[in-house]
């Protein structure tokens, strides 16, 4: 079917960060555009719902014949023996996944920047979508976050690129390869590789396996913008038919970081620009070293589609950051409430180390729950043992859906506190979300900061906490 041939689309999986987010791009295209899921929680309900996207809760096989779409984008939350799934195949009727709606409904239109990596995807992109934004270039955006100066995870654009998050996760039931390998990158962006997704990756070298096909895509005249201190993003570099552009603090990184001074509220580096071979300076209010490698990235970019220092560095202090990326709630009581997505282990470090830098006269408490089909499971139990060290006070809820993993590849969740205890902190265990609101609000004082990282709501902790702290 031809995208001038469809009206209305049924979005199966719709309440998930991409999915909501690929409806909203085309409902403001002009699609009408319906779907179903079965848990949905702010922002994206709320989102949809300002939309006009009507949403049936629950997956049911009559959903379709009520709605009688032109075609059906199917989420990769769903499954084969889903009833709205087994409609579609046993009826012929017409449909794409996610990856695949995105190219066919706009790639047509732009020339792709895709930023992939284990971490810093959401902020990269959204970095760069902004710089172009500001610089007048008019990007389309499709951002597995919300970002800040939107208050959307997406942007339609008249301009020549669309960046786009890809994401080394499968695609869908029937399809299991990557969603990036959908995106046709004439740039394309890794910012690290580590072992990850350990529900579909059965080890490292199939991660690996997943980047060398992302990096065969870019074509002999694009560009591959990774960082030199990853030795695996490195090794695939080598691979790519188009041009190498290296950042980091290696010495055989094109973008080099000189200095850096963590202020707290800001960091100011020096990098070499190595088109002009002079040192650069930019001031970010990004926390952290891993937000400075981010910076850096997105500076590399920029500098390839056209963009100077000035322009950058004026967008960079616009920049108001992603939400659920160390997302500032707010502050009561002189207790500061932080709200993060970390949930890979060196996410959790980073994160609570670039915290620490950036408040240094705060208590720092890290509330923890480890949710994802990986952090659930034992690979990471040694790795998240040392993650916390930042952190003054850690605690750490037991996750939901342990019950679907094997017992001998579970997280120790109980193990785990006893073992960040045994590193000098103070460690505690929970086993509801309600036990430990109950634990922070006869905790913190004044001076405190709370940052709550799940990749999920976490029932909703980080708002609750600054409601009861009133």
């Amino acid at each position: 079917m031809q995208v001038q041939d469809v009206t209305k689309i049924y979005m199966m999986g719709i309440g998930g960060i991409a999915m909501g987010t690929l409806a909203s791009m085309l409902t403001e295209k002009g699609y009408q555009v319906v779907g179903s899921d079965q848990n949905l929680y702010p922002p994206m309900s709320t989102h949809l719902e300002c939309l006009g996207i009507s949403v049936s809760q629950g997956y049911r096989a009559e959903n379709l014949a009520l709605h009688a779409p032109d075609i059906v984008i199917v989420g990769n939350v769903i499954r084969r023996d889903n009833p709205e799934a087994r409609v579609i195949l046993e009826n012929g009727l017409p449909y794409l996944s996610m990856p695949e709606a995105i190219a066919r409904f706009f790639l047509s239109d732009h020339e792709s920047i895709v930023v992939a990596g284990t971490h810093g995807k959401s902020t990269t992109s959204s970095l760069l979508a902004w710089v172009l934004t500001h610089a007048g270039m008019s990007p389309s955006a499709f951002i597995g976050a919300f970002v800040n100066n939107w208050q959307a995870s997406y942007r339609l654009g008249s301009g020549r690129y669309m960046v786009i998050e890809g994401d080394e996760y499968d695609t869908a039931f029937f399809d299991k390869g990557p969603k990036f390998l959908h995106y046709r990158p004439q740039i394309g962006v890794i910012t690290s590789i580590e072992y990850d997704h350990a529900d579909i990756f059965p080890n490292f070298e199939a991660i690996l396996e997943a980047f060398e096909k992302f990096v065969a895509l870019i074509p002999p005249n694009g560009y591959l913008v990774v960082n030199a201190d990853d030795p695996h993003g490195l090794t695939l570099s080598r691979r790519c038919r188009g041009r190498v552009v290296t950042y980091g603090v290696s010495n055989r990184a094109d973008w080099r970081l000189l200095e850096a001074d963590y202020l707290p509220g800001a960091v100011r580096f020096k990098c070499l620009n190595p088109f002009s071979g002079i040192p650069e300076e930019i001031l970010s209010r990004l926390p952290g070293r891993h937000n400075l490698g981010n910076t850096l990235a997105a500076l590399a970019v920029a500098a390839i589609v056209g963009l100077n220092r000035r322009q950058f560095q004026e967008a960079v202090m616009e920049f108001q950051g992603v939400k659920r990326r160390q997302d500032v709630l707010g502050e009561v009581s002189g207790v500061l409430v932080i709200d993060d997505f970390a949930h890979h282990p060196t996410a959790v470090q980073e994160t609570l180390r670039a915290l620490h830098l950036f408040y240094p006269d705060r208590r720092l408490i890290a509330a923890f729950e480890p949710r994802t089909n990986s952090s659930r499971r034992s690979v990471f139990q040694s790795a998240y043992a040392a993650a916390f060290d930042d952190a003054d006070c850690i605690c750490i809820k037991e996750p939901p859906g342990l019950e679907s993993i094997p017992e001998a590849e579970r997280l120790n969740t109980r193990q785990l506190v006893g073992e960040i205890a045994k590193r000098g902190k103070a460690a505690y265990f929970f086993q509801s979300t309600e036990d430990l609101s109950e634990f922070l609000k006869g905790y913190c004082a004044p001076g405190d900061l709370v940052v709550c990282m799940s990749n999920g709501s976490f029932d909703g902790l980080p708002r609750n906490l600054l409601q009861s702290l009133k």
